[in-house]
């Protein structure tokens, strides 16, 4: 069994080992997936001596079974759905829009919540590394992916401490690079690999983004 990481904080350390070829480049900005992914994102940040900021995704649950994803939103009018999810739990589309509406929202407060007026960073031709604190499907990731590609990155990555193997896979036909820490087979959940998976607050958030953006 893979080792279990200590919290958010150490899965971003343990991360950024892996991420080391990025390090001291003018180049590099590392963008997190809030809020879990912030703290990771942050330590990555730190150790690389990149700016941290934030993308915002939200994932878009089976009504009923939220924690089942059919799809994700993105800033930038980005939505990703998965078909077979959405036919096997018989999601009409009335329910798909309402449950997208209402991620929608949720999208537009953390907007205004972590960034404030901060203008979103130049995206062209920078080598953007794309952090979450774990990878289950990837639907939250894959949407921010396809948001950043139409911002036309020179280069973009996809990180996370823990993902399963067939996950980590599929990101490699659409990201330019890859960095799973630990691909645990059998998987079940992102938590289970850490001791401590607490949620993170809002205003966590905003201090290290407030901390990583002026970096």
């Amino acid at each position: 069994m893979a080792t279990r990481f200590f919290d958010r904080r150490d899965a971003g350390r343990q991360l950024a080992d892996r991420l080391s070829a990025y390090a001291d480049r003018p180049d590099v900005l590392v963008l997190a997936l809030p809020r879990g992914g912030v703290p990771v994102a942050y330590e990555v940040a730190q150790a690389l001596h990149a700016p941290l900021d934030v993308v915002l995704v939200r994932k878009l649950g089976v009504p009923g079974h939220e924690e089942l994803a059919m799809g994700a939103v993105a800033s930038g009018g980005v939505r990703v759905l998965d078909p077979d999810v959405i036919r096997v739990a018989h999601v009409t589309s009335a329910e798909l829009d309402a449950v997208t509406e209402a991620e929608q929202r949720e999208l537009d407060r953390r907007a205004t919540e972590y960034r404030g007026d901060r203008p979103f960073p130049t995206i062209r031709g920078r080598t953007v590394i794309l952090v979450d604190d774990g990878l289950a499907t990837g639907a939250t990731m894959r949407a921010a992916v396809m948001a950043l590609r139409q911002e036309h990155p020179a280069r973009l990555v996809v990180a996370a401490p823990v993902a399963p193997p067939q996950t980590c896979d599929d990101f490699r036909t659409i990201a330019d690079d890859v960095v799973c820490a630990v691909t645990p087979d059998p998987f079940y959940a992102v938590g289970l690999w850490y001791e401590d998976f607490g949620q993170t607050s809002d205003a966590e958030v905003r201090e290290l983004l407030d901390d990583g953006h002026g970096r």
